[in-house]
């Protein structure tokens, strides 16, 4: 505004001088000089152009609105974070023990856990202002440009917090990873080195006795990879894993993504918990997303268990796509589906939540399953029951035809990754070994013995079921979906002799 009226008045003024029969040169010439200094003494100071940059993508300056209560699940995460936010908030408290403060909380785990959503959780537990910013910001080609980027960082969260009226400022570092992982040795002088060592004197400058106490909270997905002067007691205190959410907590975080959608009676939370074993925070509010757009493109008023089940299979394996596969492939793409179903069932009574021919991702066809319970630990009857489950889809198709076909190699990929976790976890009869000490062949050779062994166990439990598998063909050919009821009355009905296992 003010900017404007200047402009408007210097067009003025030269329009008079014109009018005079002055010559406006010297004017113009001495106006521009002017600007000039003016622009550079405002760079200088810090008040125009800044190296942070002139937009502040990434930061949120004001205190957010989440709250404990609206992240579903992560309770003993929120336990621990919440007893290391309190030294912030009673500070005159722990200055009367001798307790230093805590300058940092480093909240590890895998993507989409709600690590954002925690620290800014946090800043609005402590009643503090908010600053954030991603590691890449920090990462330049140029020298000393992420060391002043840093200052700035923690200079803005303590000017904020004044102006606010606030004691105290969170930061968050999001991607810490990215300059804060391990330092080579040497001589060789990165820039993200003196980026990393900015970071670490900021926090060291972290005292109680200052007016505005700052907390540092990073998040990472790579906890290995940061650099251990990072890490020491000191800087990062508190060290919270902020992991994938139980079939609780999954329950917990639909609910909360449900709030404010139309859902039908019929729906069970607790069975699409069931099913969703491995979901991310991101991915349950994805799944809950998707589930309200079928069901908009339904017409329907509430979302059903239909507009559920086929928003899960988006998440895991993508959007439907207009591949159209020819009589004979939809045929052996079924059997392999049913292969594998079948094993499933045989191995995990009740796993099987549905078989689909409709192709998603990369895959023609596809049968989902759940674990039922979550399991963290595995013995290894049930991973050779995985095993089997990955090459029933194979053995199937030699079952019917006689040959394999190229479908089934991310089976075989899965599968022998299963079978070096039991020779890495000594469940093979190979018992305790070192994997580093063996060789090449000697893991070859063990891997194609378990290999062979199971693929035969497999082959046995499929001949015995070919009844069975030959009518949920006929109605997987015609219906395109076989529902995982279906396929246990079919499975039950038949009453075949017992599958050696």
């Amino acid at each position: 505004m003010i900017w404007g009226i200047l402009a408007g008045a210097l067009i003025g003024v030269l329009l008079f001088a014109l009018y005079l029969g002055y010559d406006p040169l010297p004017l113009i010439l001495l106006l521009v000089a002017a600007g000039a200094i003016v622009a550079y003494f405002r760079t200088r100071s810090g008040k125009g152009i800044s190296l942070a940059g002139t937009e502040r993508k990434h930061r949120d300056l004001s205190i957010p609105d989440i709250s404990f209560d609206d992240i579903g699940g992560q309770e003993r995460a929120k336990k621990e974070l919440k007893e290391a936010l309190d030294f912030l908030i009673h500070r005159k408290q722990i200055d009367s023990y001798g307790i230093r403060p805590i300058k940092g909380i480093l909240l590890a785990g895998p993507p989409g856990t709600g690590k954002t959503l925690m620290a800014k959780a946090a800043a609005r537990y402590t009643d503090s202002v908010f600053v954030s910013a991603s590691g890449s910001e920090f990462v330049e080609m140029y020298v000393g440009v992420g060391a002043q980027r840093i200052r700035q960082l923690f200079r803005e969260a303590r000017r904020r917090a004044k102006r606010s009226g606030k004691k105290s400022g969170v930061v968050f570092i999001d991607e810490i990873d990215a300059i804060g992982g391990k330092r080579e040795g040497g001589t060789q002088h990165r820039e993200y080195d003196q980026t990393l060592n900015q970071l670490l004197t900021e926090m060291d400058g972290i005292s109680s006795d200052q007016e505005i106490q700052l907390l540092v909270i990073a998040a990472t997905n790579r906890k290995e990879l940061l650099d251990p002067a990072l890490l020491r007691p000191g800087r990062f205190d508190r060290h919270i894993e902020v992991d994938l959410p139980d079939k609780r907590a999954r329950k917990q975080i639909l609910q909360l993504h449900m709030r404010n959608k139309p859902l039908d009676e019929k729906v069970d939370l607790d069975k699409v918990a069931a099913e969703t074993f491995g979901f991310s925070g991101a991915q349950l509010e994805s799944l809950a997303n998707e589930a309200a757009i079928y069901a908009l493109r339904d017409g329907e008023k509430k979302i059903g268990p239909q507009h559920l089940s086929a928003a899960i299979d988006k998440v895991m394996m993508g959007e439907m796509t207009d591949r159209k596969a020819t009589r004979e492939e939809r045929e052996r793409v079924a059997v392999h589906e049913l292969g594998h179903a079948i094993v499933a069932e045989i191995v995990q009574p009740g796993s099987v939540s549905r078989v689909s021919l409709s192709p998603r991702g990369q895959a023609l066809g596809y049968v989902r399953q759940h674990p039922g319970e979550d399991r963290y630990l595995y013995t290894r009857e049930e991973i050779e029951g995985r095993i089997m489950v990955c090459l029933a889809g194979a053995a199937a198709e030699r079952e019917f035809y006689g040959n394999r076909s190229t479908g089934a190699q991310n089976d075989f990929q899965q599968a022998h990754r299963h079978v070096r976790t039991l020779i890495r976890t000594g469940l093979s009869d190979l018992g305790i070994v070192d994997p580093e000490l063996m060789s090449k062949e000697k893991m070859h050779e063990e891997s194609l013995r378990i290999l062979k062994e199971l693929e035969e166990r497999t082959s046995r439990i499929l001949s015995s079921h070919r009844r069975v598998m030959e009518q949920s063909l006929e109605i997987l050919l015609s219906e395109e979906v076989l529902s995982g009821d279906e396929f246990r009355r079919l499975l039950r009905a038949q009453t075949p002799e017992k599958a050696r296992i």
